[in-house]
């Protein structure tokens, strides 16, 4: 359809969604990014948060990413991510339980890059609690 873009979440693992959306708002490193038909070409890279993709105006789906990259070419919106969850998938006990182990690895770290990764961890784990709790884009 001319008023539709094409839209790709790629994991490492596999094609996780391949449909024609009105829009998709993705979670890009500079804040929130909405593409629709007809959007410029542009690489960006995804910060870990919530893909909302949109028929008409009600959200159709939301997928929880961890990072990754965004490109929008010739009519398609491709994000590879890192790691993808529909929304709905979440166990927000499971994730409140890795932020608590989280948080106590990252005090107990040996040195800095393992704090730093431990951190990383942590954010990702954040973000999809709050992508569970509090979805985008209702």
């Amino acid at each position: 359809m001319a008023d539709q873009i094409g839209f790709d979440v790629v994991s490492p693992e596999r094609l996780l969604i391949s449909e024609d959306v009105d829009m998709v708002v993705v979670p890009a490193e500079e804040g929130d990014m909405g593409v629709m038909a007809g959007h410029a070409p542009v690489i960006a890279n995804v910060r870990p948060g919530t893909i909302a993709m949109f028929s008409g105006t009600s959200v159709e789906k939301r997928l929880f990413v961890a990072g990754g990259f965004l490109e929008v070419a010739e009519g398609r919106c491709t994000v590879l991510a890192d790691q993808a969850t529909p929304v709905e998938d979440i166990d927000v006990g499971d994730v409140q339980s890795q932020i608590r182990d989280l948080k106590e690895d990252a005090s107990r770290a040996k040195d800095e890059r393992e704090q730093a990764a431990l951190e990383a961890k942590l954010a990702v784990a954040e973000a999809k609690l709050a992508a569970a709790e509090a979805p985008a884009y209702r």
